[in-house]
């Protein structure tokens, strides 16, 4: 997707789903009542909440890379298990492929991290301290609420809103203008009385949970505290993280205070998050000006950061197909004595993508049994083997993978490959079908089963795993369809995945 495309679909997300700016300053932090109380029920949430991923993802508004997003679900993970009263709810934690610097919660535990949010924290605590800010609107429910309070005409400006993004995301840039034009009054209006009373609910118990995780406690200060830096420096061009999440002096005030009176912690970062920042820079720009730039930046760099930019250098150098330059910068990894499963990973993806395919299987193998729940190398492994036209091997290591009933888009489709290769049609339509429905997209993953139960041959086990799997995915589309919200429909589309031959 282009990026000025892009950037308008993240603005419109922003704008439909995250809070609006205040109408007015409070004096004391407000007491909300229960996150319970909204009619609004924990089910219906979710549903909705996995209708607007599938949306999102369908339009291009989730990253595709394993590595940046399954270390973000580490580290929201890490929060949430952090305090008894949230360790028991779901959540998904997912990069949003924009330079802006802003986050967001959706319905059901959703919570969407920018690319330039990540690259404008200081350290691993900042970033923290904004993802247990996002975590505290989900655990108290203030999107529920905003929904519950809203009247059937305001639920479908919201799904115009929706509507708005899918333009955005194809391309339809005027029909994206039209469609924000007609539904923000409507919708955001409504939202400005609730705005400031969430945000400083949402300070307060992120930052509990952001001590109790062990992370600094002077981090949601200092973020904030730069945020405001930034949009002085810019005037009126306030970073779009203070555009959705209203920053006041109050608020500052209070998390200063807060900070204060935490015992004192110095919590240095991870190497995960220096190795994730640096694969993040080698997206920018032209693959050569990544490549440039992080040379510049390695010949300057502490100890602390040569490793994480190096294999950064190596991920650019991919990037501008640069494979023997890639491989020496590796070498010289190895050579260093440095040891993560994320450089594991990427030598075999520039092996894969050199050509030499063995030496890549060979080295993930290896890979995958020192670091085996590696998410990058877990998908880039049966890659590989399809790449070599091993789909036996492929089929095996995916069906000790793919747990029963297990939501994994990537897995499944990657085992609807392998199973087209070796002409087992029920299979293969099967796991289409399972991709489909951890998509979010039911009607596809019903005909996909369906697809599936006509093909002749296949095993009586999968073929009886897949009646059961229509059964219940046909039941829950008719309880879909009948839950509230079904104006926001309008704006809700499905991802889709590509088909497969079969020999």
């Amino acid at each position: 997707m282009p990026r000025p495309q892009r950037t308008l679909l993240c603005s419109l997300l922003t704008l439909a789903l995250a809070t609006a700016q205040p109408a007015r300053a409070l004096e004391q932090l407000p007491d909300l009542g229960d996150p319970a109380a909204s009619s609004l029920s924990v089910v219906q949430e979710r549903s909705l909440g996995e209708r607007s991923m599938a949306q999102l993802r369908a339009a291009g508004g989730v990253l595709d890379d394993p590595e940046v997003n399954a270390y973000l679900q580490q580290l929201g993970m890490r929060l949430v298990a952090s305090d008894p009263a949230t360790a028991g709810q779901s959540f998904e934690f997912f990069a949003v492929p924009d330079d802006a610097i802003n986050a967001f919660a959706m319905p059901g535990g959703h919570i969407g991290i920018h690319l330039g949010l990540l690259m404008a924290t200081d350290n691993e605590s900042e970033l923290a301290a904004v993802m247990a800010h996002e975590i505290s609107h989900v655990t108290q429910r203030h999107v529920a609420r905003q929904l519950e309070a809203a009247s059937g005409s305001q639920m479908a400006s919201l799904a115009a809103l929706l509507a708005g993004i899918v333009a955005a995301a194809s391309g339809q840039t005027q029909v994206a203008s039209a469609a924000i034009a007609g539904a923000t009054a409507g919708h955001l209006q409504s939202q400005l009385n609730y705005s400031r009373d969430h945000e400083r609910e949402a300070d307060r118990i992120g930052f509990s949970l952001l001590v109790r995780a062990g992370f600094d406690p002077a981090a949601m200060a200092s973020f904030f505290r730069r945020m405001q830096q930034l949009t002085a420096a810019q005037d009126s061009a306030a970073p779009e993280y203070l555009r959705s999440h209203p920053l006041t002096t109050e608020r500052i005030a209070d998390a200063e205070d807060r900070a204060l009176s935490a015992r004192y912690r110095q919590v240095p970062d991870s190497t995960d998050y220096r190795f994730v920042r640096a694969l993040v820079r080698s997206y920018h720009g032209e693959p050569e000006q990544a490549v440039a730039q992080l040379t510049q930046r390695l010949a300057r760099a502490d100890d602390a950061d040569r490793t994480a930019l190096r294999y950064g250098l190596a991920a650019a150098q991919l990037r501008a197909r640069d494979f023997e330059g890639a491989l020496g910068t590796l070498a010289a990894l190895d050579a260093s004595g440095a040891a993560h499963p994320m450089i594991e990973a990427l030598a075999g993806q520039v092996l894969m993508q050199a050509g030499r395919l063995d030496a890549a299987i060979d080295r993930y193998q290896r890979a995958l049994a020192r670091f085996p729940e590696h998410r990058q190398l877990i998908e880039d492994y049966p890659r590989a083997l399809l790449r070599a036209n091993r789909y036996q091997e492929a089929t095996a290591f995916l069906s000790r993978r793919i747990e029963a009933g297990r939501e994994d888009a990537p897995l499944h489709l990657l085992a609807a490959e392998a199973n087209a290769g070796l002409g087992q049609r029920l299979s293969s339509h099967y796991h289409q079908g399972e991709a489909y429905a951890a998509m979010g997209n039911l009607p596809a993953a019903i005909e996909q089963l369906q697809i599936a139960l006509r093909s002749k041959g296949g095993d009586d086990i999968t073929r009886q795993i897949a009646e059961s799997r229509l059964r219940t995915l046909r039941d829950d589309l008719r309880q879909q369809r009948k839950a509230p919200g079904e104006a926001t429909r309008a704006g809700l589309g499905y991802g889709s995945l590509p088909a497969f031959t079969h020999p």
